[in-house]
Parts: structure tokens; C-alpha cells; sequence
């Protein structure tokens, strides 16, 4: 079949046999197939996901930021190569910064994170954010769903980092990393407590050398600032840890931290409760997608829409008229399709 052909050039059938038996290769095409725009693939990608659901939910899914200078890339190559030697299989799915022009990655994550690229244990996936929110890859709750099936036991997401909403991921995820160093400047420190809010965990990267008193000192400053926040996640007192990615110190006491709030959240019921949650976002994203999609793809919009955005940008028209009348044009679903 030509890949310019009507028909999906992927099989459901094999990628969904490869994705539960674990083989990397198979797990890679499938993500391609789930991150596919073209038409021919929509039908394909939803009957894998339908057919890998049930045997997904079993990892735990990590969300991770951090102030700029905090070294995401370094930490989670430490920490998953931790995991990974602990006999666990770790997925990231590193979320890169997109070219405003090509929306292709331009960062390779694979070639920042050598060394747990190269671990039997591990699987990198670098996606597009494409300008979605928050820099979190549209299709991102589908990746996670894919790693679940097969067999990754922790997935670890990375972030464009702080600056952008990063509530998006925070819906995806059980936990929320939030990397932070020290001697930030005061925009940084701004930025920071924006988004402490969202944070199940704190982590001081960089205790290592001359900086380890700095980074003890600014772990007992957010301490105390803590108190005075609302904890994102009920029956959950968020914590302060250091760690030297580097020299690997501080990991286990992470690893310790991510189990035990494993249990809580399992013996307390908010673990299933925050999954159903997600569950229920994810039918709100997909609803909003499909709608967006079809109201760019309809003809009377698409024919009235340059008109329309002329004279707002000539001041003849307010933006609350022409969004009214771009509307008035759209019915959903198009005719004859």
C-alpha cells in the first residue's frame, strides 16, 4: 500500500500484539500512529487505543518541571537510570519546545539522556508540544496509555518548564515534581510560587560541591513557605528533598517518597478518585479537539474568515461581532461528510 494511499499504512493488528508482548520498536510505531494528524490514520489510532486500555493503569505517572538552570534532563536520566537498575521499566516521554514554523521537536531528549536511552530497562520518546498548552503533546494521555500496555511500570513526563500553564500535565499525572535551585533571581523566585501550588514534590537539584549547604538551607526556606500553601492533592502533605543528579545522591530518598505516596493515596482513595478524574478530562479534550477541528475545517467559516479578519484588524469590526458571526456560520457536523 502507498503511503499516499486512502488506507492507514499501520496495522492495529500488529502494533497492538508487538505493544503487549513489549518490543520498543512496535511501541515506537504505535506512538507514531497515536501522534498522526492524517485522516486515514483517526480510525486506526482509535482502535488501538481502545484495544490496549484494558491492560494500561498499572504505572505510576510522574509529571516534572522546574525553574530554568534546573537541570530536568540531567535529573530524570539519573533517576530513571535508578529505577531502571532497581529491575523497574521506566518510559519519558519528553515533551520539547516545537519550531513555530516546521512544529517538529528541537530538542533531542534521546541525545541529551545517553546513557538511560542505552538501559534495556528504558524508553525515550521525544514528542512535538506543537503549541499546546503548557508545552504537554496533544496526544500525550494516548502515549501514557501505549507505555502502560506495554509494561512500563513508571512514566516519567517532562516539561517545557516553568513559565508556561503547566496544569495540563498536572491533569495526567498522580504526582507533580517541581525542580527548583538555588540563587535563583526574584523573576525566577516569582515564577516558582506560581507553581508551587501544583507540586506534590519539591526537589533542590545541584547539592553537590560547594553548593551543598546553599541547597540545605534553600530546602528549609520552602519548607517553611510551604506552611503556608494549600496542598494540591488531598491526604497529602507535600515534601522538600535535595538531590545531586550527578553524584546520584538523594535518589533513594525520592524513590521512598513516590512509594509512600503510592500508598497513601491508594489506602485513602484519592488515587482512583484523581484517574477517574483524568478519565473525565480526557473525553473534555478529546470533545474540544474534534469541535475546534471542525469548525476550522468548515467551508462557510473558512470562506468568511479572512473577511471577517481583515476588518477586525482594520478596526471596522470588534472581535466579539466577528467571533459572533464566524459561529452564526458553523453547524455541527458538516454537511455530507
Amino acid at each position: 500500500m502507498s503511503l499516499h494511499g486512502s488506507k492507514s499504512r499501520f496495522d492495529p493488528e500488529v502494533l497492538v500484539k508487538g505493544v503487549l508482548e513489549g518490543n520498543p520498536a512496535m511501541l515506537g510505531r504505535a506512538i507514531t500512529l497515536i501522534e498522526s494528524n492524517a485522516k486515514r490514520d483517526q480510525e486506526p489510532a482509535r482502535e488501538l487505543i481502545s484495544r490496549l486500555l484494558p491492560h494500561s493503569g498499572k504505572a505510576i505517572r510522574i509529571g516534572i518541571t522546574g525553574v530554568p538552570g534546573a537541570g530536568k534532563s540531567t535529573f530524570i536520566e539519573a533517576f530513571g537510570c535508578y529505577l531502571c537498575d532497581r529491575g523497574l521499566k521506566v518510559a519519558v516521554l519528553a515533551i520539547d519546545p516545537s519550531s513555530s514554523l516546521s512544529k517538529g521537536s528541537v530538542m533531542g531528549d534521546k541525545t541529551r539522556m545517553e546513557v538511560l536511552s542505552g538501559h534495556e530497562n528504558a524508553f525515550i520518546r521525544p514528542s512535538p508540544s506543537a503549541g499546546t498548552l503548557g508545552g504537554v503533546a496533544r496526544k500525550s494521555r494516548e502515549t501514557m496509555i501505549a507505555c502502560e500496555a506495554a509494561g512500563y511500570d513508571v512514566i516519567l513526563v517532562e516539561t517545557v518548564g516553568v513559565g508556561q500553564s503547566e496544569t495540563t500535565v498536572r491533569s495526567m499525572v498522580d504526582i507533580f515534581f517541581l525542580l527548583l535551585i538555588t540563587g535563583a533571581g526574584d523573576d525566577l523566585q516569582g515564577i516558582k510560587r506560581g507553581i508551587m501550588e501544583l507540586a506534590d514534590l519539591l526537589i533542590v537539584t545541584k547539592d553537590d560541591g560547594e553548593n551543598h549547604q546553599r541547597a540545605l538551607a534553600h530546602q528549609q526556606e520552602l519548607k517553611m513557605v510551604l506552611h503556608y500553601l494549600q496542598s494540591p492533592t488531598p491526604g497529602w502533605t507535600p515534601e522538600v528533598l535535595t538531590c545531586s543528579s550527578l553524584e546520584g545522591r538523594g535518589l533513594d530518598a525520592i524513590e521512598s517518597v513516590l512509594m509512600d505516596f503510592r500508598t497513601k493515596q491508594q489506602e485513602n482513595g484519592q488515587w482512583y478518585e484523581r484517574r477517574r478524574r483524568q478519565s473525565l478530562d480526557w473525553v473534555q479534550a478529546l470533545v474540544h479537539e474534534a469541535l475546534l477541528h471542525a469548525f476550522a475545517q468548515h467551508p462557510d467559516v473558512a470562506s468568511h474568515l479572512p473577511d471577517l479578519e481583515n476588518k477586525v484588524a482594520c478596526g471596522k469590526l470588534d472581535p466579539v461581532s466577528a467571533a459572533h458571526q464566524l459561529l452564526s456560520h458553523f453547524t455541527y457536523p458538516v454537511q455530507g461528510e
